[in-house]
């Protein structure tokens, strides 16, 4: 099993081109399935998540081709089952089960796996999916859910869902009538996928908005798109250089995405240049103490938590990180601890105290953002540290190690 080994304390600086974002490609992907012909869809990152939905695309009969720009046809689609095996491994593999209902009237869909950082049930996907005139049964672990047609409904969802609110804004794109979703989730990989959905032919109002509404058409057709820049890999890079007093241009990202963590990093004591499509993030020597509280965007994303705690254990003071949106999101902590973190935690609050250094130490990932925050402290550590279960940061982070290096890091990757 690889590892990552990180010799840390140097200054990272230079230019970071950041990829396509996970939690934007895979709705897109999915999106796929609505129509009958060859979709287009550019900026798809190179992750281990995206070949998982690509093998399951597959596993229905979907053909898929290319990297970067991957192509694919669900002309035919010979099965609406996605097996355990393959869902298992990923959360988001339940955005299949709206599409296929709305396109082909049925769908048998394994009770999704992933990381383990919370419940996050799927009932409110069901619940919409029972509104809208589909039967919805568990059985065996599955989902099963039939409809010959879905009917337009007025959806409220007890908590903004980002997976619940894409799912059902692709189901209501074929639905007969209107749908309009309440509390709906608002961050901008939703967004992109409504302006998708808008070039295949759906009438969609409200993305980015808590209320969107779609008036359903009866069929869809290919498109050419592009899948937006990941706000959550560019912030990882901004934090690394305040932790490591650096200078780093972070190019191909959108700064309005983010704009919750560069108040944060300015408020940190970091300098933050904005600019079209880029921006620099310059860290300085004292990194200031600041409280978080994880939110639904705009507000802090709760996949950058882990990272800011991460700089939070460097900082001169006391900071508080509540974490709102997922209960079992600090795993991370008893690794940061080995390292010479001062953190306790109460409840859905972490205090940390802020230490003059960390210290390089053998340290194990527990889920795909956890990865990130512990590559930051090592980096920012003194001797080496090396992170194990590196599979975690390969579901979420394109060469991590390579881009890292290229700012100045000593990073490498183990194969074990």
């Amino acid at each position: 099993m690889d590892k990552i080994e990180i010799a840390g304390g140097r200054r990272l600086h230079g230019e970071v081109r950041i990829s396509g974002a996970k939690n934007a490609a895979l709705p897109v992907l999915a999106s796929a399935l609505l129509v009958d012909g060859w979709n287009t869809f550019h900026n798809i990152p190179d992750l281990e998540d995206i070949k998982t939905i690509r093998a399951l695309l597959a596993s229905f009969g979907v053909q898929s081709e290319g990297e970067k720009t991957v192509r694919i046809n669900a002309g035919t689609i010979s099965s609406c089952e996605a097996s355990y095996d393959l869902v298992r491994k990923m959360r988001a593999s339940i955005l299949v089960l709206g599409p296929l209902v709305a396109r082909m009237g049925e769908a048998r869909v394994s009770l999704p796996g992933g990381c383990a950082i919370g419940a996050r049930p799927v009932n409110l996907h069901i619940k919409a999916l029972r509104e809208m005139g589909a039967e919805v049964e568990l059985k065996d672990g599955y989902i099963e859910a039939k409809s010959a047609r879905l009917k337009g409904a007025e959806i409220y969802f007890d908590i903004p869902t980002v997976t619940g609110t894409e799912n059902i804004m692709m189901a209501a794109a074929l639905a007969s009538g209107t749908t309009v979703l309440k509390n709906a989730a608002r961050e901008p990989e939703i967004v992109n996928l409504a302006d998708v959905l808008t070039k295949m032919g759906a009438k969609i109002q409200g993305a980015g908005t808590d209320v969107i509404t779609v008036k359903g058409v009866k069929t869809l057709h290919p498109v050419e798109a592009r899948v937006i820049p990941d706000r959550i890999e560019a912030g990882t890079f901004m934090i690394a250089a305040g932790m490591t007093q650096g200078d780093i241009r972070v190019v191909d990202c959108e700064p309005r995405d983010i704009e919750a963590l560069i108040a944060k990093l300015r408020e940190a004591g970091m300098e933050i240049k904005v600019g079209d499509g880029h921006l620099r993030a310059v860290g300085k020597k004292k990194v200031k103490s600041v409280d978080i509280k994880t939110m639904p965007h705009p507000g802090f994303p709760t996949d950058l938590q882990a990272q800011i705690m991460a700089m939070m254990t460097i900082s001169h003071g006391l900071s508080v990180i509540t974490e709102t949106v997922f209960e079992n999101r600090f795993m991370h902590v008893s690794e940061m601890i080995r390292l010479g973190a001062d953190i306790v935690i109460e409840g859905n609050s972490a205090v940390i105290r802020g230490v003059p250094k960390l210290h390089g130490a053998p340290v194990m990932a527990t889920d795909l953002r956890a990865s990130a925050s512990l590559i930051l402290a090592g980096l920012a550590a003194e001797e080496k540290t090396v992170l194990s279960r590196v599979y975690h940061i390969d579901r979420g982070y394109e060469q991590i190690e390579k881009k890292f290096s290229a700012l100045g890091a000593d990073m490498k990757r183990i194969s074990g």
